[in-house]
């Protein structure tokens, strides 16, 4: 469940950062399936808010649900993503340049389409994913998108789905609870599962003092908890407690996409949304 927007969640995107966890999703986001890799949060892309100055007190709020999207019901699409995943494993170039169009690669950023037209899809694919990276997270970030089952049509080219695909909430809904608040919608995330765990202290093994459903949920900065072995948000519940999540938990604002078409020949990668890793 993530969403395709220009907002992020800059206390998520600062954890997973500081402890070099490639993002989704989101993805960021999650695009997520804790236990698989996860397309990278729309760090940057195409901008990240600064962090708040003054932090606002924590206070209850009404819950507003986020509905996970339906994953794409073509059944080539599926196999389609395993063969991707193979060729993500295998860090195998060659193979991949075989699943990007050659020509009409787009390359969705801030400031408007960046694909270099003069070079073929896979040079425009890498260096959007940063697939030439030395650590392998380019190859990571690739495997994470082929791990995702959602897909949603991008209105600007006929034909063409974007994945991970956007979750279902009230956009209206979420601006009054920022309002509310006194926050702005890139201080909330929401859970990739139901019932997540919200513990009293920044461990894993400490009391749980609430679960969450799959609604929006409140993330307060905390750079503290980012030097942990396994890095945590701190969040505020629906009834105003304060707690932690692990920080793979939840997913923010905004995740990069990468986006597909089908021709005669199958499947196709044909475009990224978000700027370069």
């Amino acid at each position: 469940m993530r969403r395709h927007c220009s907002l992020s969640l800059a206390a998520l995107a600062l954890l997973i950062a500081a402890a070099a966890v490639p993002a989704p999703g989101q993805a960021q986001g999650q695009p997520p399936r804790p236990a698989q890799p996860q397309p990278p949060v729309r760090g940057p892309q195409p901008s990240v808010p600064a962090p708040q100055q003054q932090q606002v007190a924590p206070k209850p709020y009404k819950p507003i649900a986020v509905r996970e999207p339906a994953a794409v019901s073509d059944p080539s699409f599926e196999a389609f993503r395993k063969q991707l995943a193979d060729i993500a494993a295998r860090k195998d170039r060659a193979a991949l340049a075989r699943l990007v169009v050659a020509q009409g690669f787009f390359w969705q950023g801030e400031k408007g389409d960046r694909a270099d037209k003069r070079k073929p899809g896979i040079d425009n694919l890498a260096a959007a994913i940063s697939l030439a990276a030395k650590d392998g997270s380019g190859w990571e970030a690739l495997a994470g998108f082929a791990s995702e089952p959602t897909g949603m049509p991008f209105p600007q080219r006929t034909g063409v789905i974007c994945a991970p695909a956007e979750p279902d909430f009230d956009a209206k809904e979420l601006d009054d609870l920022a309002k509310a608040t006194g926050t702005e919608e890139s201080d909330w995330g929401y859970p990739i599962q139901p019932n997540l765990e919200v513990r009293a202290a920044p461990q894993p093994n400490a009391p749980v003092i609430e679960k969450l459903g799959l609604h929006f949920v409140w993330v307060v900065q905390d750079e503290s908890a980012a030097n942990l072995p396994a890095p945590m948000l701190r969040v505020v519940t629906p009834s105003g407690k304060t707690g932690f999540v692990p920080v793979e938990a939840l997913s923010p604002l905004g995740n990069d996409q990468i986006c597909y078409l089908k021709d005669g020949s199958g499947w196709k990668i044909a475009g990224f949304i978000g700027d370069d890793q």
